[in-house]
């Protein structure tokens, strides 16, 4: 994603991120061109949002290694859910979906699983009481 600028049409540079103070995040853009300012100001449902997607403000500071999506990903346990799983997870409230999604993922990785069934999401719900 980019921001760009309305003036002259070109892409904004990140400058500075500030927080979270009381749960809000404050992120400055300029324009390199013509020195126009853009502020991004979240609330506390929306910082915690972009945490938990691991989101990094402002961009990379060095360039992304060769195979480095896949190292991370086999060393973050990334697992997998069949179909049956997935539909069944469908069934939950939109608004409690994230924090089931999470829980369950979280779950399977410290027990080894590679694959959420629905045998397992069954088993971490009478583990963790939910």
């Amino acid at each position: 994603m980019k921001l760009l600028c309305g003036a002259c049409d070109e892409a904004m540079k990140f400058t500075q991120a500030e927080g979270p103070r009381e749960g809000s995040l404050s992120v400055l853009f300029h324009c390199p061109r013509c020195g126009h300012r853009v502020a991004l100001l979240t609330n506390p449902w929306e910082t915690q949002l972009v945490r938990s997607l691991g989101v990094a403000i402002g961009g990379r500071a060095v360039a992304p290694e060769p195979l480095e999506l896949i190292r991370t990903t086999l060393a973050t346990g990334v697992v997998l859910w069949t179909e049956e799983a997935q539909s069944r997870l469908e069934r939950v409230p939109e608004i409690a979906r994230p924090l089931a999604r999470g829980s369950i993922e979280r779950y399977a990785r410290e027990r080894g699983y590679r694959e959420i069934t629905p045998q397992v999401m069954d088993e971490a719900r009478a583990r963790l009481g939910f």
